[in-house]
């Protein structure tokens, strides 16, 4: 075997280092640094010729110099002659661009792919997209694993009197049914209406919640407005407790205010994107092992798939 290298942008470091510590493999130097205007300069500092090469990056705020960061260390990578290189990326930016949901708008989830192959990148691993079908956006391997990998064991060990999963929107049913199948239990829907973006009205519930312990299923929490409201009407509805399982800790504005003031009792998430701050109410589970098992399997040319049966 070649042998391959695993490389860190500036997005989320500790997250790198977690999956480094799980392959026993030292991260590989890169000098990454900025000029006074903004620009990126990225330099690799060891050989790369004829490696595989995996570069640890998450598109997160700030979203455009993290991607630019991944695009530009993998420029330098192919220049040094890398046999492949491949993007882990936890959090997929811009990914809620995913159609024309109005007229005279960009596509740029489309635009984000066209940019990461174009840059030489040969596969891309992520988690939970936030739309599935953006990996037909490229052309290119996509490996989109399921965050229901870490929540599962996690919502089993807590022996919740009588749960039920809930979707928080139309749009989020077939991964809350998929984790609802994986639990053993019933599912219920928010039925929501979306007024302007980052705001949200919920207006009921489709199906039952009374004397129940519900947990609601998302790929991601931005405002948190969503999921704090949702588990306000849950409870005034009779849920015993709500809990959220969110694979990405997006968490801006008043998010975390939100979440410490609201009727959510627990929200458990992965560590995709780094936490801005620390709040009681927030559980973070770390898939950094599920990511070192994907690089292990990629290098070898074995089944990710196989993870998850």
């Amino acid at each position: 075997m070649r042998g391959y290298k695993v490389f860190a942008g500036t997005a989320n470091p500790e997250f790198a280092k977690r999956v480094a510590k799980h392959l026993s493999l030292p991260l590989s130097a890169a000098e990454i640094k900025a000029f006074s205007d903004g620009e990126i300069s990225v330099q690799i500092s060891e050989s790369v010729r004829g490696k595989d090469v995996f570069i640890i990056q998450s598109t997160c705020a700030p979203a455009n110099e993290n991607l630019m960061e991944l695009l530009i260390l993998t420029d330098a990578l192919r220049r040094s002659s890398a046999s492949t290189i491949t993007a882990i990326m936890p959090y997929f930016g811009y990914a809620r661009q995913d159609r024309k949901a109005a007229p005279r708008v960009p596509i740029t989830a489309k635009l984000v792919a066209n940019m990461i192959q174009t840059a030489g990148i040969d596969r891309v691993v992520t988690i939970d997209l936030h739309a599935g079908q953006i990996q037909g956006f490229f052309d290119i391997p996509v490996d989109n694993l399921y965050g229901s990998i870490i929540f599962n064991d996690y919502v089993k060990a807590k022996n919740l009197k009588n749960p039920i999963i809930a979707s928080p929107d139309i749009g989020g049913v077939a991964r809350a049914r998929s984790f609802a199948k994986l639990l053993g239990v019933d599912m219920v829907i928010v039925d929501k209406r979306r007024e302007k973006a980052n705001e949200s009205e919920v207006m009921n519930i489709i199906g039952d919640v009374t004397g129940k312990d519900v947990i609601l299923v998302d790929d991601m929490i931005d405002t948190a407005g969503t999921i704090v409201k949702a588990a306000e009407v849950l409870k005034k509805k009779g849920a015993t407790s709500v809990m959220a399982c969110c694979t990405h800790p997006v968490l801006s504005g008043p998010a975390y205010e939100r979440i410490a003031k609201g009727e959510l009792d627990e929200l458990v998430v992965s560590d995709t994107i780094p936490l801005k701050e620390a709040c009681d109410k927030i559980k973070v589970l770390s898939v950094a092992p599920v990511f070192a098992e994907v690089i292990r399997r990629v290098y070898h040319n074995e089944s990710v798939n196989g993870l998850f049966i």
